[in-house]
């Protein structure tokens, strides 16, 4: 089973914005569900949004490893290597 490799990317970071996708709530457009970037707080809407600014954020910052902050859910995702990653 593949491992991340880029946990040390992972910090201690509060939401930019709790009440959105931070791209989103500017344009006043909506999303589905919410990722933060685990490096720097950027809050983004998933893939299954129209925007996907979760992964453009990651694409335009190279940060690897965002979460889930949706209620219930704790799993993050590494981009690079394309794996889950425990983050509870």
């Amino acid at each position: 089973m593949a491992a991340c490799t880029h946990l040390n990317h992972i910090h201690k970071v509060k939401p930019h914005t709790p009440k959105g996708c931070e791209e989103c709530l500017k344009s006043g457009d909506r999303w589905v569900h919410l990722r933060m970037c685990l490096e720097c707080g950027h809050v983004g809407c998933c893939d299954s949004s129209k925007n996907k600014h979760a992964t453009k954020h990651f694409h335009a910052t190279d940060h690897p490893i965002m979460r889930s902050i949706e209620p219930g859910e704790k799993w993050g995702w590494c981009y690079i290597d394309e794996i889950e990653v425990d983050v509870a």
